[in-house]
């Protein structure tokens, strides 16, 4: 039987549809503003597809009654073209057990799993392992801890949370989350981070790569149940990072209070179950608040949305409020004034 290949556009209401329905049949939840969507036809109708989002591929689908005909293997060909069109030779992908054997036979190395709902994969042997191999050289002695953060921009909340941890341990491991996908670019949320902790002399930064996983690149499509989704997109990112925190002697990760999010409440709570199990401590610092209110970057982007970029004058410290306040940032700010939400962006 021959069937045609085409990418499914955006704009392609019934394709899309088609796309949906696939996906909803087979048990996944849609990718929201994938860069590529494979399909492949039998006639009109859609049997196969996978998506490209970033470095990753996702939504991997076959019509039941198509299995067992190769039109995965189909589409992880197409998929992997595309990425190579566009200089992506790193590439991740995310799957369900059952399917793990069989992109392990096409190249891909798994990296951890989350319980029995989600295999973490990339085409590199060991790539990992050598990541935290590097992360050796920068063990310190004494008691060390680790904050991961955002900063979209960086705030003295950031520094607040930097400062206390700094206080409790010896050396702390400042990680900026690395992948582009904030509207302050990562490399501006790293320099911020580094200007504004500079003073305090326990404290390095490193980039995340790829291996600390974010929501950005967290496939929640595999997990109908929202609150599901956050807690095995939690369980791997613990069990990542209690290898990185072994490659880095690290004592404890030190996280921020956030009482009115659902997601950082159900997420904190699975740290405090999985990392004190690997003898990591899961420390939870209380918000620095001003005027009774927690001081938030999506306070800060809200804030610059509504157009009242001097009300953010005592929420950051000094080089995020000259980086504002440069012609750098004109194009940054004229994002957030033009998107419709920032608060949870």
């Amino acid at each position: 039987m021959e069937y045609s290949v085409s990418e499914i556009r955006k704009w392609d209401r019934a394709g899309m549809a088609q796309w949906e329905r696939l996906l909803q049949a087979e048990g996944l939840r849609p990718e929201a503003g994938p860069d590529y969507i494979c399909g492949v036809f039998d006639g009109d109708r859609l049997v196969a597809t996978g998506c490209c989002c970033r470095t990753t591929l996702r939504c991997f689908a076959v019509d039941s009654e198509y299995q067992g005909q190769g039109l995965l293997n189909t589409v992880l060909t197409q998929l992997m073209d595309y990425q190579a069109q566009h200089d992506i030779y790193h590439i991740f992908l995310y799957t369900k057990p059952a399917s793990a054997r069989f992109f392990a036979d096409l190249g891909f190395y798994e990296i951890d799993r989350a319980e029995n709902s989600l295999v973490f994969m990339e085409n590199r042997p060991n790539g990992f392992e050598r990541y935290c191999a590097g992360l050796k050289k920068y063990r310190a002695d004494g008691s060390s801890a680790a904050i991961v953060m955002n900063a979209n921009p960086f705030t003295l909340g950031h520094r607040y949370l930097v400062e206390r941890a700094a206080a409790m341990y010896d050396h702390v491991h400042v990680f900026v989350l690395s992948e582009d996908a904030s509207l302050v670019p990562f490399a501006v949320r790293r320099q911020l981070v580094l200007s504004g902790t500079a003073d305090i002399p326990n404290v390095s930064c490193h980039e995340t790569g790829p291996y600390m996983i974010s929501s950005a690149t967290f496939p929640s499509y595999f997990l109908r149940d929202e609150r599901e989704a956050i807690i095995r997109h939690a369980q791997l990112d613990a069990r990542l990072f209690i290898r990185i925190g072994a490659a880095l002697g690290l004592s404890a990760r030190c996280v921020g209070e956030e009482p009115s999010s659902l997601v950082t409440g159900i997420y904190n709570d699975v740290l405090a179950k999985c990392l004190p199990e690997a003898g990591i401590a899961c420390v939870v610092i209380p918000r620095f608040e001003l005027n009774g209110m927690a001081v938030s970057a999506s306070t800060v982007r809200q804030l610059i949305h509504d157009g009242r970029l001097a009300d953010i004058r005592p929420l950051v410290p000094q080089c995020t409020w000259d980086y504002f306040n440069s012609p750098e940032a004109q194009p940054v700010i004229a994002r957030m004034i033009g998107e419709n939400e920032v608060k949870h962006y």
